[in-house]
């Protein structure tokens, strides 16, 4: 079976419908629960049979937390690339194994041109400070690429020096370049505070996360910050982790759209096996199928609903969220 991947991933990228996504979906299952041991070993606890999954809504999900005690893979050689999460020296982090990293290069741009069109056609100015203290982040990596494609001679990191990169803000929109910036919340709220201005071509595009350094706020009042600071009707926010290969935008007011390839389904936080309906806030599931090579269906600790339009949000983190089904397999 190992040749399959290879057969899926362009029909993979060519997903323009539920019924091609239900077929591939399964496909994909079927190559992990023989391949992915760890995912395999989760599955006989669960006292499935992988034969009798006949549809997406019965696969099992696995709980992200295994990323941080597991090798989730379903392949067997050295992988190209390792990333890992965010966290302090006393916490444990998740790990990737990504085997081919031109995967991720797919998934990531083909999203990117499906919301936001070319990456040449912007600026691109990241704010990234706790990320650019790793070497092993998905996010820079798929920053890096974004900024060496828009081919502008500004485009790149600006860390902590918040008054350059103000003033490039205000040149950019004097000349009404379009530009993204995209930054981690609590260097966004830095940037807000210190340097408030006008702003009508350049986006601001939150990837979430305080790592620390500031108090928590719910996104609400994290836009309503930075759209008064910089006076803009939106803020737009990538949706992404490290046990992923694909990320979900929103273009503005909290609420996401994933690309075809990746899918969110919403499950019960007290029995985390039942999906439940739309419209009603629950635990999130993500099915990536990018991730083909690692484990396509991912059990987060984000707490989410479906929206009637098909786009979802995230409305924080499960309580005390080890999630239900870890203590199934312990080494």
């Amino acid at each position: 079976m190992q040749a399959l991947p290879h057969l899926l991933i362009e029909n993979i990228f060519k997903i323009t419908n539920p019924a091609d996504f239900e077929t591939f979906a399964l496909k994909v299952f079927a190559f992990q629960a023989e391949n992915n041991l760890v995912y395999k070993e989760y599955l006989s606890a669960l006292g499935i049979n992988p034969v009798s999954v006949r549809k997406v809504s019965d696969i099992p999900h696995l709980p992200a937390e295994f990323f941080k005690t597991h090798l989730v893979k379903s392949f067997g050689e050295e992988p190209e690339v390792v990333f890992t999460s965010s966290g302090t020296t006393d916490m444990e982090t998740s790990r990737h194994f990504v085997k081919y990293v031109a995967i991720y290069e797919r998934s990531f741009l083909q999203a990117f041109r499906q919301f936001y069109g070319e990456p040449e056609d912007y600026c691109i100015l990241a704010l990234l400070p706790s990320y650019m203290e790793r070497e092993d982040s998905s996010l820079i990596y798929m920053t890096k690429k974004l900024i060496e494609l828009s081919r502008h001679n500004h485009s790149g990191f600006y860390l902590h020096n918040l008054l350059e990169l103000s003033e490039l803000i205000i040149s950019l929109e004097k000349k009404k370049q379009k530009t993204i910036l995209l930054g981690v919340s609590f260097a966004l709220l830095d940037l807000a505070e210190k340097f408030p201005m006008s702003l009508s071509h350049i986006m601001i595009m939150e990837t979430g996360g305080m790592k620390g350094r500031r108090k928590e706020l719910t996104r609400e009042e994290l836009h309503i910050k930075l759209q008064n600071a910089f006076g803009v009707k939106k803020i737009h926010s990538e949706y992404g982790m490290t046990e992923l290969l694909s990320q979900a935008y929103s273009q503005g007011e909290g609420k996401y759209f994933s690309p075809p390839w990746m899918k969110i389904s919403i499950r019960d936080i007290y029995d985390p096996f039942s999906l439940i309906p739309a419209g009603i806030t629950g635990g999130v599931n993500i099915t990536d199928l990018a991730n083909i090579y690692s484990c396509s269906f991912i059990q987060t600790s984000d707490l989410g609903r479906i929206l009637p339009d098909g786009g979802f949000e995230i409305n924080g983190r499960i309580e005390n969220s080890d999630i239900r089904g870890c203590n199934l397999m312990v080494e």
